[in-house]
């Protein structure tokens, strides 16, 4: 398992290092090129960026500030294809936006005030086939957790404030039809005071 980690870890560094040594200079030089997002603040207008990266960029931040965040699985139609493939940290995958929903959920059972609230980084390819966003995963753990092997994890009320990232590789029908999630587990455990 760790040795699938370190191979998604390893591709999300990859494909993030392309993007930005390929990336063309999209705004002025006197303009921050590719400002940070949070919730509740208007979607900030780029010179120069093209009108397709810059919808991309602004539904996927409705789909973390609002979808995701306020679990409004009925619109994550709007981002995500109907057989979209998401590769998670662990290395594993899921087709389709059932299974997505249902690995998606799971954070919600121990940490009831699950969000993302920040996007301090975001930027994509000029033909806006590729975005790449950065942001934080913040909640409390305290319910208990249940275990893929029938272990519970008690609550520790610990808050956590992790560090994500989402390669999303978009159609011509302007929803993202692969998405790769990093962050890091063992970080994540520590924080929540389960971990060493």
């Amino acid at each position: 398992m760790m040795q699938k980690h370190a191979l998604s870890l390893a591709i999300g560094v990859g494909l993030t290092s392309a993007c930005l040594l390929f990336a063309k200079p999209l705004v002025a030089a006197d303009q921050e090129p590719w400002p940070g997002t949070k919730a509740g603040a208007p979607t900030p207008k780029v010179e120069g960026m093209p009108p397709e990266l810059a919808k991309r960029l602004a539904n996927f931040d409705d789909l973390d500030f609002h979808v995701y965040s306020g679990q409004q699985w009925e619109d994550l139609h709007k981002s995500h294809a109907k057989d979209i493939i998401v590769h998670y940290p662990d290395g594993h995958t899921t087709k389709g936006i059932p299974d997505h929903i249902k690995e998606l959920e799971f954070l919600w059972t121990f940490a009831p005030d699950n969000r993302i609230t920040e996007h301090p980084v975001r930027f994509g390819t000029g033909d806006a086939e590729w975005t790449a966003v950065m942001g934080f995963l913040d909640g409390t753990f305290t319910k208990p957790m249940a275990m893929a092997d029938g272990t519970v994890i008690q609550p520790t009320g610990k808050t956590y404030h992790l560090p994500m990232a989402t390669l999303g590789h978009w159609n011509k029908e302007g929803t993202m039809d692969e998405e790769y999630l990093f962050w890091d587990n063992a970080a994540f455990m520590t924080q929540i005071g389960v971990g060493k």
